[in-house]
């Protein structure tokens, strides 16, 4: 009975760590809005919409998750995070006036991409809070500087749309987003 305890002790202390850390990523919640209109403060607002959305798709997804994809052409979910984690550097590193280069993800986890773009995309947004001026943010490829409209429409949007896509494929592979999620009000119902 003593190691029946120890162990349910063990497994209730490993599981609530993994809710802890999960609760402590950003995007569990969109932050809340600003009392100012601002370009800075919009700007930062899409970028919080995006991580929400892309914690929520990408929370709890499994081996088979991952690899679900409808067929042959299209890339599979985990390619898909690939793909969103590519953009969040994008997106952090305008904000941060650096130039985009090759990102080696061989030796990341899933878990561990999907912190990396949460994270890249809290920098961003906090960057973006804070400027008086988001025009200085622009997209840098080599000697090519790209201006931040081209964010909007460019990668903020595309994270989105694929957002939406892994929502879909999770839903298709039998592991539905958290049903008690708003996103209207960037929310989770308890």
């Amino acid at each position: 009975m003593k190691y029946f305890t120890l162990i349910l002790a063990l497994l209730s202390s490993s599981v609530f760590q993994a809710q802890t850390d999960e609760e402590q990523l950003p995007y569990y919640e969109v932050p809340e809005y600003s009392e100012t209109f601002t370009a800075g403060t919009v700007a930062a607002r899409l970028v919080d919409g995006l991580g929400f959305r892309f914690y929520w798709a990408s929370e709890g997804l499994s081996d088979k998750d991952l690899e679900y994809k409808p067929n042959e052409d299209v890339r599979s979910t985990a390619e898909t995070i690939d793909h969103i984690l590519d953009l969040s550097y994008i997106i952090v590193n305008s904000t941060l006036k650096k130039a985009n280069g090759k990102v080696d993800k061989t030796e990341m986890t899933y878990a561990k991409k999907r912190e990396q773009a949460l994270m890249n995309l809290k920098t961003a947004a906090d960057i973006l809070r804070s400027s008086g001026d988001i025009s200085q943010f622009k997209i840098i490829f080599g000697e090519r500087e790209i201006p931040f409209w081209n964010q909007i429409n460019g990668p903020i949007a595309d994270a989105i749309w694929h957002c939406g896509q892994i929502a879909s494929f999770r839903r298709t592979s039998g592991n539905p987003i958290n049903p008690n999620i708003s996103h209207f009000n960037g929310t989770v119902k308890e």
